[in-house]
């Protein structure tokens, strides 16, 4: 199938992007290298993508750009792109998450109404969810998000169910929790807290370890969203880990893998949920979804990934 990747330089982005050209899909990636994260990380990001014959990279915005161009026989479109950080969403910076979240959205899916597509699959968030009423959580409870991103993933969200409702865009929203593995952003709670088992350096703990997530991999984030794109299903579903942990747990068994964390305790900020858990039921009737890395494996795989990096940039 060809498919358009949007946000194919970011973590999850050219993980995916990798998954799609193993199955023999042929993939035109787009990016805007934004600074959000150090974008010569995104340019490694795509280093192992770009010499695949069926591979294309586009660096473009998607509100900037002419999209008829490059959606031009597009079967298939991933959004992932996007301004990600709960934290940062405040104040100020709320018109850039507005921008990049709720805008692009909506002008993708302008221009995608008319295509011939099989799939329009968007990356939404657990965070649509906030405090939620029930664990785990199915799709059918209310959404009410506590942070700024929140609000903003929840409304591109309704964007998507907008144009499948008025244009039979074919339009599937999988609200992603917590998603790590190898190329983890840097400002994740994982990353930050390999580097600190590695380096001796603090890890900065926001709250007071006990707040559980539901930790899915990534390569069980990217096999789910080419399977929704393949089935019959259009609507909203969760993609989870299938099994909370606190964050207590998470630092033992990276000390486990790693070594000692020191940990810099320090209050919680606004805009976190206390508990997120995943209920993936849908998913899994739906299209066949079922997460098969647990926790251990795979922060084993990002101690590995991070240690032959740190080798590379000592060489």
């Amino acid at each position: 199938m060809r498919a358009v990747v949007t946000g194919a330089a970011g973590f999850i982005g050219s993980h995916l992007c990798a998954h799609l050209l193993a199955a023999g899909d042929t993939v035109v990636g787009i990016d805007a290298h934004t600074d959000y994260y150090d974008p010569s990380l995104k340019a490694r990001n795509l280093r192992a993508l770009t010499p695949h014959p069926a591979f294309t990279s586009h660096r473009a915005d998607l509100l900037e750009t002419d999209l008829g161009a490059l959606l031009d026989r597009a079967e298939v479109i991933y959004h992932l792109a996007g301004q990600p950080g709960v934290r940062p969403s405040w104040g100020v910076e709320f018109s850039r998450y507005a921008h990049r979240n709720l805008l692009a959205t909506q002008a993708l899916a302008e221009a995608a109404r008319e295509l011939p597509l099989r799939k329009f699959v968007y990356a939404s968030s657990s965070s649509v969810y906030g405090d939620a009423p029930a664990f785990p959580t199915p799709e059918t409870v209310c959404p009410r998000p506590v942070s700024p991103y929140g609000v903003t993933k929840l409304a591109a969200e309704h964007v998507c169910e907008l144009y499948r409702t008025a244009y039979g865009l074919p339009s599937v929203s999988l609200r992603l929790f917590t998603v790590y593995g190898p190329r983890q952003r840097p400002d994740m709670a994982f990353a930050r807290l390999i580097d600190a088992a590695l380096t001796g350096e603090p890890f900065p703990l926001h709250g007071d370890g006990e707040q559980t997530r539901d930790f899915t991999y990534v390569q069980d984030v990217v096999t789910a969203m080419r399977a929704a794109a393949h089935s019959g299903f259009t609507g909203v579903a969760n993609v989870g880990g299938g099994r909370p942990v606190s964050m207590k747990q998470a630092i033992a068994t990276v000390e486990q893998l790693a070594g000692p964390v020191t940990v810099d305790a320090r209050p919680g900020g606004p805009g976190e949920a206390r508990h997120t858990g995943a209920d993936i039921t849908l998913a899994e009737r739906e299209f066949g979804y079922r997460p098969r890395t647990d926790l251990y494996d795979g922060l084993a795989d990002m101690v590995r990934y991070a240690r032959t990096w740190r080798r590379c940039l000592d060489d």
